[in-house]
């Protein structure tokens, strides 16, 4: 909820997200690869250990930040 109070679309310059779509953060690999997904995506995407019928984009930083701005100039 404090994200979206303290929201600034001047700062980021991109709109409120739309409803039911996720952004997580960073998430960092464990000495033997394994990737530890956050709580809360745990939690809204209702996961559970095994479950393969739900689907995750992992990306690297660089491919983020290029799709992000192919947006910002499309408008």
């Amino acid at each position: 909820m404090d994200d979206l109070v303290n929201y600034s679309e001047k700062e980021t310059g991109l709109g409120v997200p739309p409803k039911e779509k996720h952004l997580f953060s960073m998430v960092q690999m464990g000495d033997k690869g394994q990737i530890v997904i956050p709580a809360k995506a745990r939690k809204i995407f209702d996961l559970k250990p095994g479950d393969e019928a739900q689907g995750l984009v992992i990306m690297k930083e660089e491919g983020f930040l290029f799709m992000i701005e192919a947006f910002r100039s499309t408008k």
